[in-house]
């Protein structure tokens, strides 16, 4: 009989890592599959980059006008929470007979929320 388990991680490698060591270490496992937030990633390179600033100003004559441009460091507030949220579920399809030793695994490298479904 087939049976489904699932995790939650802090960030993708871990949960990839958790997968490949449950690949290598346990028998009986047909399918593992993560999720994750690929705008956490986006996000993430948007924190470290530059807000550019555009500050206009007005130029005396009749249609030319003069504008400025600040640079500044940008913060992870820019970014709204849901999208800096990195977390990783994944879904491993085991045998009956492996699921204690999957979930042990899953438990052991960090994994929280742990689910089992027949």
């Amino acid at each position: 009989m087939l049976s489904r388990v699932t995790a939650e991680f802090e960030t993708p490698e871990l949960a990839e890592y958790a997968m490949k060591r449950i690949r290598e270490n346990v028998d009986y496992v047909y399918s593992a599959k993560m999720i994750y937030n690929r705008f956490a990633e986006r996000a993430e390179r948007l924190g470290r980059s530059s807000a550019f600033t555009i500050i206009p100003t007005y130029y005396n004559t009749h249609t030319n006008f003069l504008t400025s441009v600040m640079e500044s460091p940008a913060s992870k507030d820019i970014v709204p929470e849901p999208a800096r949220n990195r977390k990783a579920t994944t879904c491993i399809i085991c045998g009956s007979a492996a699921v204690d030793n999957v979930i042990a695994f899953l438990n052991a490298m960090g994994g929280m929320n742990i689910k089992f479904a027949q």
